[in-house]
Protein backbone atom coordinates (compact mmCIF):
# COMPACT_ATOMS: atom_id res chain seq x y z
CA UNK A 1 0.00 0.00 0.00
CA UNK A 2 1.19 3.49 -0.82
CA UNK A 3 -0.08 6.90 0.22
CA UNK A 4 -0.20 9.65 -2.39
CA UNK A 5 -1.85 13.04 -2.29
CA UNK A 6 -4.22 13.97 -5.09
CA UNK A 7 -1.43 16.05 -6.61
CA UNK A 8 1.04 13.15 -6.45
CA UNK A 9 -1.51 10.83 -8.07
CA UNK A 10 -2.10 13.41 -10.82
CA UNK A 11 1.67 13.55 -11.38
CA UNK A 12 1.73 9.74 -11.66
CA UNK A 13 -1.14 9.93 -14.17
CA UNK A 14 0.72 12.56 -16.20
CA UNK A 15 3.86 10.41 -16.18
CA UNK A 16 1.81 7.39 -17.27
CA UNK A 17 0.22 9.39 -20.09
CA UNK A 18 3.69 10.47 -21.25
CA UNK A 19 4.72 6.80 -21.43
CA UNK A 20 1.72 5.42 -23.35
CA UNK A 21 2.30 3.93 -26.79
CA UNK A 22 2.38 7.00 -29.10
CA UNK A 23 -0.66 6.13 -31.23
CA UNK A 24 -2.78 5.45 -28.16
CA UNK A 25 -1.65 8.72 -26.60
CA UNK A 26 -2.86 10.54 -29.75
CA UNK A 27 -6.30 8.96 -29.47
CA UNK A 28 -6.66 9.75 -25.79
CA UNK A 29 -5.29 13.28 -26.05
CA UNK A 30 -8.21 14.47 -28.12
CA UNK A 31 -8.21 12.97 -31.57
CA UNK A 32 -10.38 10.11 -30.34
CA UNK A 33 -12.51 12.15 -27.96
CA UNK A 34 -11.58 10.10 -24.86
CA UNK A 35 -11.23 11.81 -21.48
CA UNK A 36 -9.23 10.29 -18.61
CA UNK A 37 -10.85 11.00 -15.24
CA UNK A 38 -10.00 10.04 -11.67
CA UNK A 39 -12.48 9.12 -8.95
CA UNK A 40 -11.63 8.08 -5.41
CA UNK A 41 -13.27 4.67 -5.52
CA UNK A 42 -15.55 2.43 -7.52
CA UNK A 43 -19.04 2.19 -6.07
CA UNK A 44 -20.63 -1.14 -7.05
CA UNK A 45 -24.14 -0.91 -8.47
CA UNK A 46 -27.17 -2.90 -7.40
CA UNK A 47 -26.53 -6.63 -7.65
CA UNK A 48 -22.74 -6.20 -7.89
CA UNK A 49 -20.34 -7.63 -5.35
CA UNK A 50 -19.98 -4.91 -2.66
CA UNK A 51 -16.27 -5.81 -2.33
CA UNK A 52 -15.61 -5.35 -6.05
CA UNK A 53 -12.44 -3.32 -6.62
CA UNK A 54 -11.89 -2.02 -10.13
CA UNK A 55 -8.80 -0.25 -11.44
CA UNK A 56 -10.79 1.57 -14.07
CA UNK A 57 -13.74 1.50 -16.43
CA UNK A 58 -14.45 2.64 -19.97
CA UNK A 59 -17.65 4.61 -20.41
CA UNK A 60 -18.80 5.20 -23.93
CA UNK A 61 -19.73 3.53 -27.17
CA UNK A 62 -16.96 1.41 -28.70
CA UNK A 63 -15.92 2.51 -32.19
CA UNK A 64 -17.08 -0.85 -33.54
CA UNK A 65 -20.65 -0.16 -32.33
CA UNK A 66 -21.06 3.48 -33.34
CA UNK A 67 -23.60 4.77 -35.76
CA UNK A 68 -24.22 8.27 -37.04
CA UNK A 69 -27.14 8.57 -34.61
CA UNK A 70 -25.02 7.53 -31.62
CA UNK A 71 -22.70 10.49 -32.21
CA UNK A 72 -25.37 13.20 -32.05
CA UNK A 73 -25.34 14.84 -28.63
CA UNK A 74 -23.14 12.15 -27.12
CA UNK A 75 -20.79 12.97 -24.28
CA UNK A 76 -17.10 12.23 -24.84
CA UNK A 77 -16.03 8.70 -24.01
CA UNK A 78 -14.17 8.42 -20.72
CA UNK A 79 -11.71 6.20 -18.97
CA UNK A 80 -12.29 6.49 -15.25
CA UNK A 81 -9.47 5.45 -12.90
CA UNK A 82 -10.21 4.55 -9.28
CA UNK A 83 -7.42 6.00 -7.16
CA UNK A 84 -7.97 3.91 -4.01
CA UNK A 85 -7.49 0.65 -5.92
CA UNK A 86 -4.08 1.81 -7.13
CA UNK A 87 -3.04 3.01 -3.68
CA UNK A 88 -4.14 -0.22 -1.98
CA UNK A 89 -2.45 -2.52 -4.51
CA UNK A 90 0.79 -0.66 -5.22
CA UNK A 91 3.90 -0.39 -3.08
CA UNK A 92 5.79 2.36 -4.92
CA UNK A 93 5.16 5.42 -7.05
CA UNK A 94 6.62 3.60 -10.06
CA UNK A 95 4.17 0.72 -9.46
CA UNK A 96 1.31 3.25 -9.58
CA UNK A 97 2.58 4.67 -12.88
CA UNK A 98 2.95 1.18 -14.39
CA UNK A 99 -0.53 0.13 -13.27
CA UNK A 100 -2.06 3.34 -14.61
CA UNK A 101 -0.47 2.61 -18.01
CA UNK A 102 -1.80 -0.95 -17.98
CA UNK A 103 -5.28 0.21 -16.95
CA UNK A 104 -5.45 2.95 -19.58
CA UNK A 105 -4.32 0.55 -22.31
CA UNK A 106 -6.91 -2.00 -21.11
CA UNK A 107 -9.78 0.49 -20.97
CA UNK A 108 -8.79 2.24 -24.21
CA UNK A 109 -8.90 -1.15 -25.92
CA UNK A 110 -12.59 -1.27 -25.06
CA UNK A 111 -12.94 2.06 -26.92
CA UNK A 112 -11.66 0.19 -29.98
CA UNK A 113 -14.04 -2.73 -29.38
CA UNK A 114 -11.42 -5.16 -28.07
CA UNK A 115 -12.84 -7.67 -25.58
CA UNK A 116 -11.41 -8.65 -22.20
CA UNK A 117 -10.69 -12.15 -23.58
CA UNK A 118 -8.61 -10.71 -26.45
CA UNK A 119 -6.79 -8.37 -24.06
CA UNK A 120 -5.81 -11.35 -21.91
CA UNK A 121 -4.50 -13.12 -25.02
CA UNK A 122 -2.39 -10.04 -25.79
CA UNK A 123 -1.00 -9.86 -22.25
CA UNK A 124 -2.97 -6.78 -21.16
CA UNK A 125 -5.35 -8.62 -18.80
Amino acid sequence: MIELTDLEFDLALNEAMDNLPPRLAEVISGLGNVAVLVEDRYVPGPGEDPDLQLWGVYEGVPLTERTFDSEIGALPDAIILFKETFLQACETYDDVVDEIITTIVHEAAHHFGISDARLHELGWG
